[in-house]
């Protein structure tokens, strides 16, 4: 067996890798020994020669190497990536609703899962992969028959997987974006049943993979606020807080976003729902709309921002903190006196910190005391793994909003 390259590092680099973090970065380097080829194994050396475990590396990459094992010797092959499969899809059986054949929850949610780069959703009887590094690349086709094998084992059947790997960060790892079957084709309109709502998910063309998994609880979080309520909720996509807030009883309720495929495919929900009498989707730019309404003395008894991340680097966080701090503004004046405001953001750069000053601000600009009633972030199909902030961002808020009195 040819003996595995080593990358050595710097002395008093790696000091998240030592705290539980997945990544190395090109700058904590000092040598790498031995011969190696990008999307390769590589044993991850301390300065001094202590094993600090194995990754897949990729030079072209500032993240350099991405850890698949921290234990000394680890030997990466067949029955490595099984145990990490079913180990994946023992805790979503424990920690969110599996069962019904309409089911939809992420699988495989990357570093989280210690399986880095790699996204697996799955919506009813179909499996949506979406690979984003080098090294795990060589491996999905691998991956993905083991958990099909897992599943079925446990009496999930899955009739076809598609392939979502389109994400710009390729590009990042010297890879072409990609999409198509992995398999025989099928039809890629998929229904799914969440929190007692059904969805068409659209597997091929929507966004990311096709459904927002991570805000399945939040949404049933707003459920309790609805009954009779009139609600608002902006940037609605699919219309899924649209839909949880009209099957919760509320009397009236208007959707908006700016995406004209999106309002399309919730008209298309609210209609599968037996619900379209009481849910309005408009297309329409919230930032534009919100000024009107506020003109028009329009008011709400729940107003819902679940907006798409404002940034995606840290070079953008002020830009993102003034497009924040703007919609919780103006959707804080659209609140009833006594109403709720349910506010997030999914951008990890948006610290839970920031975004809660972010939104001090905005109340404080519009004379406005906040009450929160809750305070929760990203299913749990989507674990938060310690010393990777990057898998903690999701900041989800409800808040009673008063006059000041």
């Amino acid at each position: 067996m040819t003996e595995m390259a080593c990358a050595r590092l710097r002395q008093g680099e790696g000091r998240m890798l030592k705290k539980g973090g997945p990544w190395v970065y090109d700058n904590e380097i000092d040598r790498i020994e031995g011969d190696y080829e990008n999307g390769g194994l590589v044993r991850v050396l301390d300065y001094d020669g202590w094993e600090l475990g194995t990754g897949f590396i990729n030079t072209r990459s500032k993240l350099t190497i991405r850890m698949l094992s921290r234990k000394k010797g680890a030997v990466i092959d067949e029955e490595f990536f099984r145990r990490r499969v079913r180990d994946a899809f023992e805790y979503r059986k424990r920690v969110v609703d599996t069962k019904g054949p309409k089911s939809g929850y992420r699988v495989i949610f990357g570093e989280a899962d210690f399986l880095p780069g790699l996204v697996v959703d799955k919506f009813a009887d179909v499996l949506v992969v979406q690979s984003l590094a080098l090294g795990i690349d060589r491996y999905k086709e691998l991956i993905v028959r083991l958990l099909k094998e897992c599943m079925e084992e446990d009496g999930v059947m899955i009739r076809g997987v598609y392939e979502r790997s389109d994400a710009k960060v390729r590009e990042n790892e010297g890879m072409p974006k990609v999409r198509g079957f992995l398999g025989e084709p099928f039809d890629t309109r998929v229904e799914i049943e969440e929190n007692g709502v059904r969805y068409l998910v659209d597997v091929e063309d929507g966004q990311k993979t096709g459904f927002f998994l991570d805000q399945k609880y939040n949404r049933l979080a707003i459920q309790k606020l609805c009954a009779g309520a009139r609600v608002l909720d902006c940037f609605t996509h699919t219309g899924s807080f649209a839909l949880n807030a009209a099957a919760a009883g509320a009397r009236e309720v208007i959707g908006v976003d700016a995406s004209e495929l999106g309002v399309n495919q919730a008209r298309e929900n609210a209609a599968l729902n037996g619900v379209s009498d009481q849910v309005r989707f408009e297309c329409a730019d919230v930032f534009e709309l919100l000024p009107k309404l506020e003109a028009r003395g329009e008011q709400f008894d729940l107003v819902i921002l679940d907006p798409p991340a404002f940034t995606k680097s840290r070079n953008s966080v002020k830009n993102a903190v003034k497009g924040y701090r703007e919609i919780n503004l103006r959707g804080m004046k659209l609140v009833k006196d006594g109403g709720f405001l349910a506010t997030c953001s999914c951008s990890h750069f948006m610290t839970p910190e920031l975004f809660a000053q972010t939104i001090g601000q905005a109340a404080a600009n519009v004379h406005k005391r906040l009450r929160q009633a809750q305070y929760l972030t990203q299913s749990p199909d989507h674990p938060i793994l310690w010393a990777a902030d990057e898998s903690y961002y999701l900041k989800f808020y409800i808040f009673q909003v008063c006059d000041i009195r």
